[in-house]
């Protein structure tokens, strides 16, 4: 997460918010009361919305009619507001600091959102965005110590074990200084590629060996 978060109070202008915005190049910010509690964001989408709301055109009578009156309240306000407590988004998608990155990522896809704010006991530490994800995932993976050629190969099978496209019967696992070979037979060239990028994300492994041939025919069609 980035720790450093620009937030702002409830009572901040929507033009200073888009300055702010605009000038340290984010997209989004937190607003927070005195007591430092999370009350909401204010996105670009959330200013857009605002802008876009000047232009709106009263909807006619029969519309309105099956428009609910607080949602309609609430939209006019949202749009034609000027303070950040006016146009804020209040339903706020949060995770704590123990949360991991494919949990965040996982998140943001499910909901079509670009960041998180990190809370901890109703108080912002941080914000995680799609930037800080993409940091994430290129970053080496911190070492905790070496581990054993041995557990590394368990670890690349209880791996196997868990997709149904990897096969542990034909396909045999070694690991020699942290690299693992396969030997054996492999059914697909999809599957070659898939042991490959499974062995790959396991902790300790430094790199990847195929010495598997394609599975004859006559293994293939007694499985």
């Amino acid at each position: 997460m980035t720790p450093d978060v620009v937030t702002v109070p409830p009572e901040t202008p929507v033009v200073a918010v888009a300055r702010l915005l605009a000038e340290r190049g984010i997209s989004a910010v937190p607003v927070l009361d005195k007591a430092g509690t999370v009350l909401g964001v204010v996105t670009e989408a959330d200013l857009i919305r605002r802008l876009a709301g000047e232009e709106d055109e009263k909807p006619g009578w029969l519309r309105s009619l099956f428009q609910d009156p607080g949602e309609q309240a609430d939209r006019y306000a949202r749009t034609h507001g000027s303070t950040a407590a006016e146009i804020m988004t209040e339903s706020v998608v949060a995770v704590t600091e123990a949360d991991t990155a494919a949990h965040v990522a996982h998140l943001m896809e499910e909901r079509g959102i670009r960041r998180v704010l990190v809370i901890e006991e109703g108080r912002l530490r941080g914000i995680v965005s799609r930037a800080d994800l993409l940091r994430a995932l290129v970053s080496p993976p911190r070492a905790d110590g070496e581990l054993s050629d041995d557990r590394i190969r368990q670890a690349v099978l209880a791996a196997m074990r868990k997709e149904p496209w990897a096969d542990t019967f034909y396909t045999l696992v070694e690991v020699k200084e942290g690299v693992v070979e396969f030997h054996g037979f492999m059914r697909t060239e999809q599957v070659k590629r898939g042991l490959k990028v499974l062995a790959e994300r396991v902790p300790g492994v430094k790199g990847v060996v195929d010495n598997t041939q394609p599975i004859p025919t006559y293994l293939y069609m007694g499985v």
